[in-house]
């Protein structure tokens, strides 16, 4: 969850463009939604100041388009939410490291679960008591989100067996490949190309991935198995939201689907597929006999890393609408700097000179990834 990047819900809206034409006739759908123009919830006052909201959903900025209104409160929103972003994404990925391999947890479905349980209660709650919009989920909704909600799990799962037995830096730089991945995928499934400085960062993201595997002295075979599956796992997830996005939209009421219910969708549906796979796995077995849920602190970090896992959807929401993609995808890029060195310094992670200087050049390549998309 944490590592997905938001920028792919604004893509391929072909409604911006059929709002333009000053003939069109408004349809009963748009007519519902001016109706609700009044609504004011929790995301309202988040995103107060510089949205085009219409019944609960924001509009998110497109490439190039990031300018503000001027004023005091404008001008500190970018770097507030930026920070609550950052803070959010490197607590969640330093917690859940600190669970599955501190404690030595070994059940990531069950911890996922706890996870995407609290997820799910928060935003009900809030729905509830009307704080924020949720869309009202139907059969034909949610026939539709099965399978992005499949890869999602997956996702979530191959990533916590990833970091378990990978140390932080490294599963950032691997997760590097995930860009190879879905730029490829979206050559050959949306016919989008990439310009040559895309394609050169995605070569030295091949040569840093490689390089730090060989010099990584704490190699796992496990664990880089499970780090490959979660990156193309990941890369699925973001395509095939991509695809559904639209289907699902026209199998709501409203004709729309907010982020809020999309954050909705993904916890709860998820809910009954990881209790199977808990009793297929016979997890739970685990989790009765371990002694390390008898430990407050155990609770404690895995009940915040559930929040935090709920506080990166809305954070990052939140900068992406204060600032727009090309940002929000260089600040995530420069994001990985502070959690690689803190992984490296908290955990004792054994490091030689080629390897540090395969982290650094994976980075450095990260970022110059993100340069090239903005160009």
């Amino acid at each position: 969850m944490s590592n997905f990047k938001l920028d792919v819900v604004i893509h391929g809206d072909s409604e911006e463009a059929a709002a333009s034409s000053p003939n069109r006739k408004v349809t009963v759908s748009e007519t519902r939604n001016i109706q609700n123009q009044g609504y004011t919830g929790l995301t309202d006052r988040l995103f107060r100041g510089s949205r085009a909201a219409v019944g609960g959903n924001f509009k998110l900025p497109v490439e190039g388009d990031e300018k503000r209104e001027h004023g005091p409160a404008v001008k500190s929103g970018p770097l507030i939410s930026g920070t609550a972003y950052c803070i959010s994404s490197c607590s969640m990925t330093l917690l859940n490291k600190v669970v599955l391999s501190t404690y030595n947890f070994n059940a990531g479905i069950s911890l996922m679960f706890y996870q995407n349980l609290i997820s799910t209660l928060v935003v009900a709650v809030f729905g509830f008591f009307g704080a924020v919009s949720v869309e009202k989920l139907n059969w034909k909704l949610i026939k539709l989100w099965i399978p992005v909600n499949l890869i999602f799990i997956g996702m979530l799962v191959s990533g916590m067996y990833s970091l378990k037995y990978i140390n932080i830096a490294m599963v950032t730089i691997l997760k590097n490949m995930t860009n190879i991945l879905t730029a490829v995928g979206e050559l050959y499934m949306f016919r989008k190309r990439q310009n040559q400085k895309v394609w050169t960062a995605m070569f030295l993201m091949i040569i840093s991935a490689v390089s730090g595997s060989i010099t990584d002295l704490s190699f796992d075979t496990k664990g880089y198995a499970w780090q490959i599956v979660n990156c193309i796992l990941t890369a699925s997830y973001s395509l095939t939201l991509r695809r559904v996005m639209d289907k699902a939209k026209q199998a709501t009421r409203s004709g729309s689907l907010n982020e809020v219910s999309m954050v909705l969708l993904n916890n709860l549906l998820s809910l009954p597929f990881a209790m199977f796979l808990i009793l297929i796995f016979d997890e739970w077995r685990y989790v009765m006999n371990t002694g390390v849920i008898e430990l407050p602190m155990f609770w404690v970090a895995a009940t915040a890393s559930g929040f935090l896992g709920l506080a990166i959807s809305f954070t990052s929401m939140w900068f992406l609408q204060q600032t727009g993609p090309t940002t929000y995808s260089l600040v995530g890029s420069l994001n990985k700097i502070p959690i690689s060195l803190a992984g490296l310094v908290l955990f004792n992670v054994p490091l030689s000179v080629p390897n540090m200087f395969s982290i650094l050049f994976g980075l450095f390549a990260g970022i110059f990834f993100a340069r090239a998309k903005m160009s």
